[in-house]
């Protein structure tokens, strides 16, 4: 799949942070119709916005951005997703018009690193978090960080 495609609602969202999921509004009991569709995976929404608006040249409206997931989506969902990740951080938005533009703060490994860094700001014992974290890594990933941490890499 694409990173411009898919929907969701819920947690969590690109900074970690949660978002109350929606309940389902299928077909109630005894319809005999089953769900058009599944639920997506927490957060894909956030994030296939935000890559319609990485993959953008130029700031993109709410429809932009609509027109860009190619996904049956309301222009409305849209503007609510982008006024979220306005609020927390992740865009910026100039006027166009009677509404607004919107430009990602960062790219995907830029947002990526900050997600790891509020993770780790919200833990007292920061020592173990790392040490867990490097624990997991790859032989591969841990020469790298060695790297980064040294100054000789990139």
């Amino acid at each position: 799949m694409s990173q411009a495609q898919g929907i969701s609602s819920g947690d969590p969202d690109p900074l970690g942070g949660e978002t109350s999921p929606r309940p389902h509004r299928g077909p109630g009991p005894g319809s005999g119709s089953a769900p058009s569709s599944e639920r997506r995976p927490a957060g894909e929404l956030e994030s296939t916005v935000l890559a319609a608006l990485w993959a953008a040249d130029a700031p993109l409206t709410p429809g932009q951005v609509q027109g860009a997931l190619g996904a049956p989506l309301a222009r409305t969902t849209v503007t609510t997703i982008l006024t979220r990740l306005f609020e927390k951080g992740t865009v910026t938005r100039t006027r166009s018009g009677r509404g607004f533009a919107y430009t990602p703060t960062e790219d995907a490994p830029g947002l990526t690193a900050r997600r790891m860094h509020s993770e780790l700001q919200k833990e007292e014992d920061r020592s173990t978090v790392l040490a867990r974290f490097v624990s997991q890594l790859t032989d591969e990933d841990e020469q790298l960080l060695r790297e980064l941490l040294d100054g000789d890499a990139r």
